[in-house]
């Protein structure tokens, strides 16, 4: 009997498959079932305007910026940065697929290759990291707060706990906002593009001329050539990887909403890449511009805006607290909130997700990774790049390689199903997890193989993905096309009704 029904692009479950699993609270609720037909509502631009609200972000600035500070010159740091953007969009589409056409949110999507409990692994590493995240924007928009407060109340500077107390009142505008929900997300960063777009501009406007015009402001020589440039070269593009090498895992939580593959792989393609290259661009310029200006390489924008004068402290301010908290609820809520909704989720959901990742932001002490250049690119991008890396493979060879796009949605919703695997872990993945991570510390450990560490979302990536693929080729929880097409109805558009193939929202 066909518990599941594809139309197009997209496949939802029968109306007798949802009343036959949505009583499962183990696995179930209403953000973790899979989308309705109506709720694929998000087209190419929907896409576009919320990749463009995140990568016009502070830490993107900051990034860009660094890179001048290692020795690059201005396109050099350019060509760094989008030649890293192009490679991490390509594990970006691949596992955008899977959301696309089943509907399903990032800690689901874990249950297949992990199991039904092993599943808590690569969601929570996800979710770890975007903790830090959401503590790095969080620390960003209190520093701006702060400029602003310096300004405008006489004394606060002189208050001991002044940038601790804007951090807090920053940090809780991030998590009230975030509690609303994706579809807050989505709205939000359709309003914040254009104006991060503007407020971008207007800094590059200012910097070009104070430095003298455009050439004073790119005529900074490349500080290192040859073998240098290649050793700073190769770790940079890693760590532009690694910045968006949590999406490459949670894209789903947003590609569940896309009407058509078409659409969203389009809206990906032409926005994340070049809008990572022209704020890079940006960013990068300015930075160039302050070694003219203040002799120094200010590659913290907060430190660069608190020199503005008064009024320009308080807009500029607004804008950075508006990119902070664009980029937090955007891309460092989604995936944690949703990997604690998966622990327990007849009790917790994504408003309770959304505060515990907040609170846990605090341990991961931002304030630590953003006092050295250093501790931001290679400790933090570099280490997490190669912790997340085989999760990434992983998810790719299954889904591409192992399964062939062909899942059975209704047992990742079900007890003692064909991906319950080994009292709900599968024991194959781990084993690639831990293959991919030995990959990359074996370069810790002989120096001549250092480059595997330096990569080491890339090394850790691809010994993951092959390790999983030739442990699950003959796995017993792999559809045959039989049985693919016995549970598959396929009906042309505009014919699909039943259940959440007809937008009716699943009972609680």
């Amino acid at each position: 009997m066909a518990t599941q029904v594809q139309q197009g692009d997209v496949l939802v479950l029968t109306e007798e498959a949802v009343r036959s699993v949505e009583r499962n609270h183990s696995l179930w609720n209403e953000d973790l079932r899979p989308s309705t037909r109506d709720e694929h509502s998000w087209s190419g631009m929907k896409f576009a305007s919320l990749w463009i609200g995140m990568c016009i972000c502070l830490p993107t600035y900051s990034m860009a910026s660094g890179f001048i500070a290692l020795g690059m010159n201005w396109w050099e740091s350019v060509i760094t940065v989008l030649v890293g953007s192009v490679i991490v969009l390509i594990p970006i589409l691949l596992v955008s697929h899977a959301g696309t056409k089943f509907g399903i949110p990032y800690p689901v999507f874990a249950r297949l290759w992990f199991g039904k409990w092993g599943a808590h692994i690569p969601a929570l590493a996800r979710a770890i990291i975007a903790t830090g995240w959401f503590g790095i924007n969080s620390w960003f928009g209190g520093q701006a707060l702060d400029a602003i407060l310096t300004r405008v109340i006489h004394g606060w500077s002189s208050f001991g706990f002044h940038m601790g107390v804007s951090f807090l009142i920053f940090w809780a505008i991030n998590v009230a906002i975030a509690m609303r929900g994706p579809q807050a997300i989505g709205k939000l960063a359709v309003f914040a593009a254009p104006t991060l777009a503007i407020g971008a501009i207007i800094l590059f406007i200012w910097a070009a001329d104070k430095a003298g015009g455009f050439g004073p402001m790119l005529a900074a020589p490349a500080k290192i050539h040859g073998v240098k440039f290649w050793d700073a070269f190769y770790p940079s593009v890693i760590s532009v990887i690694a910045f968006w090498a949590t999406m490459a895992l949670n894209i789903p939580d947003y590609t569940r909403y896309a009407k058509t593959q078409k659409g969203q792989v389009q809206g990906q393609i032409w926005s994340m890449p070049l809008t990572m290259a022209a704020f890079a661009f940006i960013g990068i310029a300015v930075t160039s511009a302050t070694v003219i200006l203040y002799h120094q390489a200010m590659w913290d924008p907060v430190s660069l805006i608190a020199k503005f004068p008064t009024i320009l402290v308080i807009i500029s301010g607004i804008v950075v607290i508006l990119a902070s908290v664009t980029i937090n609820v955007g891309a460092n809520v989604m995936a944690p909130a949703r990997a604690f909704e998966n622990l327990w989720p007849r009790r917790i959901t994504f408003a309770i997700g959304a505060v515990i990742t907040g609170l846990l932001a605090f341990g991961m002490q931002p304030w630590y990774v953003l006092s050295e250049f250093s501790n931001y690119i290679f400790n933090w991008l570099g280490t997490y790049g190669t912790l997340l890396g085989p999760f990434d493979g992983i998810a790719i060879a299954d889904y591409w390689f192992v399964r062939r796009q062909r899942l059975d949605l209704l047992a990742l919703y079900s007890t003692n199903s064909r991906y319950d695997y080994a009292r709900g872990f599968n024991l194959r993945a781990v084993w690639a997890l831990v293959i991919g991570w030995l990959i990359a510390v074996i370069g810790l450990i002989i120096p001549a193989l250092h480059f595997l560490w330096s990569g080491g979302w890339l090394f850790s990536l691809l010994g993951g993905m092959i390790a999983y693929a030739i442990f699950m080729r003959s796995d017993r929880s792999i559809l045959s096309d039989t049985e693919y097409e016995r549970i598959t109805l396929v009906q042309p558009d505009g014919h699909l009704t039943g259940g959440l193939a007809s937008g009716m929202s699943a009972s609680k």
